[in-house]
């Protein structure tokens, strides 16, 4: 039973990683940001719920991210 689960997770994150890839979001003029990791992320997630009609998508207006020191 646990293989039979672990199957499912691998082809419902397989489809969530290609509908991603078919968004556009691993493309290499992306810019790396909250809200780009955090839609891929999302989209990845959702996984085969994407063909139908999901979109997720985060805002990260209100994030407060430490900055580097110099």
């Amino acid at each position: 039973m646990k293989s039979i689960i672990g199957i499912i997770v691998v082809v419902w994150l397989v489809i969530g990683v290609l509908a991603a890839w078919q968004r556009g979001y691993f493309g290499d003029d992306q810019d790396v940001s909250c809200k780009s990791a955090g839609d891929t992320s999302l989209t990845i997630l959702a996984g085969p719920l994407n063909y139908f009609g999901v979109n997720p998508k985060v805002d990260c207006k209100n994030v407060d991210v430490p900055q580097p020191s110099n």
